[in-house]
């Protein structure tokens, strides 16, 4: 690996706009610089969110010039850097993701599967880990279906896929739209989580236990409907952030319960969190909960016998299965809607359910069938049409 000199990285920060580090000898600020350096010639923005660490430490960049000092400089950091040899700084695979812990996580896990798959990407830079905001990180104040619904946390990922700024996109396939972006591939989903909710409050058990007017956060229209379905006499109110905001906001008593997927918990580690699993029977899972899907560019064999050989086909077939009912129902964020494909001793057994956001109207309906695609295809579509034919025109909102 070549080591920058104190010229070049000198060189370097002014190409960035910001002044030298004083303090001589600095090898490890250079190395920085260089990286950042770069990523300003491939358009990146420099400021932009990027966490992580630069050659296994952690990192916190200089300032560019003509940005407003303040105590908190936003990290501009790179995971396991790029593949160095004299003349060229470029990763082998940038992994695109979004910022949360939980996004993170899971891009964490994608790029460790990778080093363990692929031997030449267990290499020192051979994989690089870049952090995106998306709009759904953005706008927190808003329930999801009025700002857009589908694709707020994913388009921006996908935009810098398709623009060649990242190589792959790691996604929580329950983000993912219907119908992915022409120019792009899902060519792996990795084993599935848990796909079961979690119930948390600090004071009562169980939601039965809630006393009526008791107020559950929650930012999501499936979860608000099955809740108020059983549940009436409680109130949902929107209540969004990261896992470990909502847990806080818990916690100072603006809400009295919240629930949440157990998924996003155990990849946290932060299951002692959790007081109650929620059967599936009593919360139907969303759409594809639990799985996380890695995306690259149409053409990219490369990157795309990387993702193929971590597909895992089980989730793979009970993920798209759930995404044709969806896709039947023509499903929107605006529409409380939930699926579970599982593999049994039989085949597939899958259950469906649509519903009014205010839980007065819940219709279910249940299939099962082979494990093999097309027949799991099928078999969510015929559910799919059977609630829209019960639910009338007038059920959806759009």
């Amino acid at each position: 690996m070549a080591a920058l000199t104190m010229a070049h990285s000198s060189a370097l920060l002014r190409s960035c706009g910001a002044d030298a580090p004083a303090t001589p000898g600095a090898t490890t600020i250079e190395k920085r610089i260089g990286a950042v350096a770069l990523r300003q010639r491939r358009g990146a923005h420099f400021g932009e969110v990027r966490e992580g660490s630069l050659f296994g430490q952690s990192v916190s960049l200089v300032k560019p010039s003509g940005v407003t000092a303040s105590r908190s400089v936003k990290r501009s950091v790179v995971e396991a850097t790029a593949t160095f040899d004299t003349q060229t700084k470029v990763a082998l695979v940038r992994i695109g993701t979004r910022g949360s812990p939980l996004a993170l996580a899971q891009a964490y896990q994608t790029r460790d599967k990778l080093k363990a798959a692929h031997p030449e990407l267990a290499e020192e830079g051979a994989l690089e880990i870049v952090i995106i905001k998306t709009t759904g990180d953005k706008i927190l104040s808003q329930p999801l279906a009025d700002i857009g619904g589908k694709g707020l946390f994913t388009k921006e990922i996908d935009d810098a896929l398709l623009n060649g700024d990242i190589d792959i996109a790691v996604h929580s396939m329950k983000d993912v739209p219907t119908y992915l972006p022409e120019g792009t591939i899902l060519p792996c989903n990795l084993p599935r989580e848990d796909v079961r909710d979690a119930f948390i409050c600090p004071n009562y058990s169980s939601l039965a236990e809630l006393p009526e007017g008791s107020v559950v956060g929650s930012a999501s229209l499936r979860r608000q409907s099955q809740l108020l379905h059983k549940y009436p006499h409680l109130k949902v109110v929107n209540f969004r952030g990261n896992v470990q905001t909502r847990l806080r906001k818990l916690s100072e008593g603006t809400v009295q319960a919240t629930l949440l997927a157990l998924a996003g918990l155990k990849r946290l580690d932060m299951t002692e969190h959790v007081t109650t699993i929620l059967d599936t029977d009593d919360m139907l899972p969303a759409i594809a909960q639990g799985a996380i899907g890695i995306a690259c560019r149409t053409g990219d064999t490369k990157m795309e016998e990387y993702l193929s050989s971590l597909n895992h086909e089980d989730t793979r077939l009970a993920v798209a299965c759930e995404r044709a009912f969806l896709a039947k129902l023509d499903g929107s964020c605006r529409t409380p809607i939930a699926g579970l494909a599982q593999r049994t001793d039989d085949g597939c057994s899958f259950r469906g359910l649509v519903a009014t956001t205010d839980g007065k109207q819940v219709l279910e309906t249940s299939r099962k069938g082979s494990f093999f695609y097309d027949d799991m295809i099928a078999l969510a579509q015929d559910a799919g049409q059977e609630l829209i034919s019960r639910a009338g025109p007038d059920f959806f909102e759009w």
